[in-house]
């Protein structure tokens, strides 16, 4: 599956976002317009302006649909949330080469809010991985205390941790643990 730049970059955005929402002991992610200001800029989200209270409310609510996409038990469901949360943001596609980029599609429209500008390029770049057939790659860490959200694009859609660097790790050292254990008798 061929993966553009700003697809990509939409991806990333849309798992970070979406493992902002605070769960059980985790606090949110995005307490407050600061923070959203500071996530903004992290994902060079062009056209922000100045952000408010009701930019924050926005975008959390954004979040909260598109963890509903991830949780989706079907591409149907998932195309169905994904056209409903497209729909809202008023998308206007066009092409655009700004700053250091070459060209690529922006699907908000021009002076769209930060909010209705991440649900139109996420929406979007989670409607190509249902168009693939591939929207079995939205998933969550397997991890028993973790649910973060990624997307597997493992060549062989084999990713099961949000990181295997902690999550993945720590689970194979607990069942070395527990092996070695039972050996041990």
């Amino acid at each position: 599956m061929l993966i553009t730049h700003d697809t990509r970059c939409a991806l990333d955005l849309v798992v970070d976002l979406v493992n902002t929402t605070p769960e059980g002991d985790e606090p949110d992610g995005l307490p407050d317009v600061a923070t959203l200001d500071r996530f903004a800029r992290e994902h060079d989200l062009s056209d922000v302006g100045v952000l408010s209270d009701f930019d924050l409310a926005a975008v959390r609510r954004i979040r909260g649909r598109l963890a509903t996409i991830f949780a989706a038990p079907d591409a149907r469901t998932a195309a169905g949330l994904i056209n409903e949360l497209v729909a809202s943001a008023g998308t206007t596609p066009q092409l655009t080469d700004h700053d250091h980029y070459d060209w690529h599609v922006h699907y908000f429209a021009p002076g769209a809010s930060v909010a209705d500008h991440i649900a139109a390029d996420c929406g979007m770049a989670l409607a190509f991985f249902v168009v693939a057939g591939e929207q079995e790659r939205l998933r969550h860490c397997e991890a028993p205390d973790c649910r973060r959200a990624f997307v597997d694009l493992s060549r062989n859609r084999s990713r099961r941790y949000c990181d295997s660097r902690t999550c993945g790790n720590r689970l194979h050292v607990a069942a070395y643990r527990a092996r070695r254990k039972e050996a041990a008798g």
